[in-house]
């Protein structure tokens, strides 16, 4: 009996149908393994996920292959998504056996939950050297019924790896200037001067390492870190990467010129993405990224917003296309026969030249993903935005790619703070008022009653799994942001009731961070990862967090478990800095102060605007005015106007300069 039909999960509603007798993980399913003395196989992916579509379809809808599955496993889905503790736990140790990983994750576990045998997509006929999924389920079974001694020594020893690979960084002193240096000669090393970005291909969008190169570009003048980062963000924001059309941006490009896209668009990258061109634009003034940080803010409030005023996880990659086929790209991609039939001969000869459709085509069939070559010399702006229009509308009509429509406590705290700061910096109130709704969706829905932060909610209903370090990291961080930019200070109440849990429940001896809290589910091995992948890892989500809380509160426990957590971010960021760039974001932050802005005026005025376009790595900016701003923001506490005009005060390392009611003095303190 197939048992997802009551799930929550998108990913796992899809599979509701399969002949498969899927259970979700539970402590029952393990107690089936038992009872019939068979192993579990585990298949972790996600709905957005294009190979995970591909292996259901192939293996998991047949029913010979379902039917053996039946007879020799307990077979059960998992989310990643829902569950990252789960996801991490078990993809340890796949990389640890296979050298790679992926999804959709392919894991063979004992009743007792213990990984024996690893793999991610496995074909249903044997090819290039990999085995079909017939073949594994074959073999393992006979490995499980011949050798079951030898599957328990190799279970064994896998855990005991696992368990041996706890971090000990922490409390080992905080990130100084060598450690910053040796960081950015790092990137500089791995940075491709040509496509702008870092490393080959696949090329994912490096959204925390350009925050690190803005943030090091305003404390140091180094010229060399913002043309890294503004040339990278140029580069993304003409590929096939990002939509050309709609706006937002696809998950990565699989070639390292930013052509072709891995088409599913992720909230996470769109959040991060719309925030680093935002504080691009507030530190070089260019068009081009106000442009990107507007239309991806309109992106996700227009394509993933959520009837309860939240924001979806992702838009899948695949969609169908003229055929009826279910293929990647479907939505996005034009042959110059399709421009044609939409606008004509002349303008779309005018629109191939353009977006840079060939004969040929860039991506398959002759298809082409629309990018902004820039060999076209001089344009029509007019006639680009009526081009443009005119295959908006036309594409419209096609059938639309798949939502996954939970929302993930941490992505929203992504997406709060994202909008909240671009409807700031451009004057778009709109956009904030989007970011206050779903803030108020995860304290009403997420929060609830029990006063402990839930990983997701669908329709309005949270979800079952807890919230782990990474959401409450993320929500505090959007809190705080909203806090700064509408001065009310409920938010920043919010934030520290987040912080104080993770300082109770995710805190271990000197300063590390753990991914779940200390009364969670126990799996094989707790989670523990500093390092940033697609999203701020939970710990350096949660330093950066605990320090903008510390500055606004002078919390000494709060600023002492942030560098406590930095410790990691000493180690680390020498060795690996594309992987730990939120960590060295909050570094750079730490080296300034950072600053803390206290402007006794009307939210919305001259000095509060300004302090909000302060470049001062990660200075925390209060506003209020009147007798009661102190109760909502400590930092405004005797802090008056000075003859009745409005006033700002901006202090760090427990010394302040005099106060001005000068917007542009108060720009030059900010390093406006």
């Amino acid at each position: 009996m197939n048992r997802l039909a009551d799930e929550t999960s998108p990913y796992l509603l899809q599979h509701a149908d399969n002949p498969v007798d899927w259970w979700p993980w539970s402590p029952e399913a393990f107690a089936e393994a038992r009872e019939r003395g068979v192993p579990v196989l585990l298949s972790v992916g996600y709905s957005s996920c294009h190979w995970c579509h591909v292996m259901a379809h192939e293996s998991f809808e047949d029913e010979t292959v379902a039917s053996y599955l039946n007879a020799h496993f307990v077979p059960v889905k998992v989310d990643r998504e829902e569950r990252p503790d789960i996801d991490a736990v078990y993809m340890e140790a796949v990389q640890a056996a296979t050298g790679h990983g992926g999804w959709p994750m392919t894991v063979f576990l004992t009743p007792d939950a213990e990984p024996f045998y690893f793999g991610t997509y496995f074909p249903p006929e044997a090819r290039h050297g990999s085995p079909s999924f017939q073949q594994v389920l074959e073999g393992v079974v006979a490995a499980w019924t011949d050798r079951r001694e030898e599957v328990a020594e190799v279970a064994e020893r896998i855990v005991a790896d696992l368990a041996g690979r706890s971090l000990v960084h922490g409390g080992d002193g905080v990130p100084g200037e060598s450690e910053i240096a040796q960081a950015l000669l790092g990137l500089t090393r791995e940075y491709d001067e040509q496509h702008g970005g870092f490393g080959g291909a696949p090329k994912f969008p490096p959204s925390m390492v350009v925050e690190f190169l803005l943030r090091h570009y305003a404390r140091t003048g180094s010229e060399g870190a913002l043309q890294m980062a503004a040339d990278t963000c140029s580069a993304m924001a003409r590929g096939g990467i990002y939509d050309q059309l709609g706006g937002g941006f696809a998950r990565y490009s699989v070639d390292r010129e930013w052509v072709v896209p891995h088409f599913e668009k992720m909230l996470y990258d769109n959040a991060l993405l719309c925030r680093v061109y935002a504080h691009l634009w507030r530190t070089t003034g260019s068009d081009e990224a106000r442009r990107i940080a507007l239309e991806t803010a309109d992106f996700m409030v227009r394509e993933l917003r959520t009837a309860e005023g939240g924001f979806a996880s992702a838009l899948d990659a695949d969609s169908e296309d003229a055929d009826g086929r279910h293929v990647e790209g479907a939505y996005y991609v034009w042959t110059p026969a399709q421009l044609r039939e939409v606008l004509g001969e002349d303008d779309a000869a005018f629109a191939a030249a353009y977006f840079g459709v060939t004969e040929k085509g860039t991506f398959e069939e002759g298809a082409s993903v629309l990018r902004l070559p820039g060999d076209t010399g001089p344009v029509d702006a007019a006639r680009v935005a009526d081009v443009r229009g005119r295959l908006l509308a036309a594409r419209e009509e096609r059938p639309r790619p798949g939502l996954d429509d939970k929302v993930v406590a941490a992505w929203n705290g992504l997406a709060i703070a994202a909008l909240a700061e671009t409807g700031a910096y451009f004057d778009r109130p709109d956009l904030v008022e989007r970011a206050t709704e779903a803030a108020d969706l995860l304290v009403r829905v997420h929060l609830g009653e029990v006063a402990r932060l839930a990983r997701t909610s669908k329709d309005g209903q949270a979800g079952d799994n807890a919230g782990v370090l990474e959401d409450y990291g993320d929500v505090a961080e959007g809190f705080l942001t909203l806090a700064a930019v509408t001065g009310e200070g409920a938010w920043l109440e919010f934030a520290g009731f987040l912080l104080d849990i993770v300082l109770e429940q995710f805190t271990g001896e000197g300063g590390q961070l753990y991914d779940t809290a200390h009364d969670a589910e126990q799996l094989i091995r707790r989670p523990q990862d500093p390092t940033d992948s697609a999203t701020p890892s939970g710990w350096t989500a949660a330093a950066g967090a605990l320090l903008s809380y510390a500055a606004y509160t002078g919390s000494e426990a709060h600023r002492t478990a942030a560098e406590g957590a930095l410790g990691v971010v000493k180690a680390l960021g020498p060795r690996v800095p594309r992987f730990v760039g939120w960590g060295l974001a909050v570094a750079e932050a730490l080296l300034d102060g950072p600053r803390e802005v206290a402007v006794a005026g009307p939210v919305g005025g001259e000095l509060h605007r300004t302090a909000l376009l302060g470049r001062a790595p990660g200075a925390v900016v209060a506003a209020g005015e009147g007798p009661g701003a102190g109760a909502e923001f400590p930092l405004l506490v005797d802090r008056p106007p000075v003859g009745g005009e409005p006033t700002a005060y901006v202090c760090r390392h427990f010394v302040c300069d005099a106060p001005t009611t000068d917007a542009g003095e108060l720009a030059a303190k900010l390093g406006g």
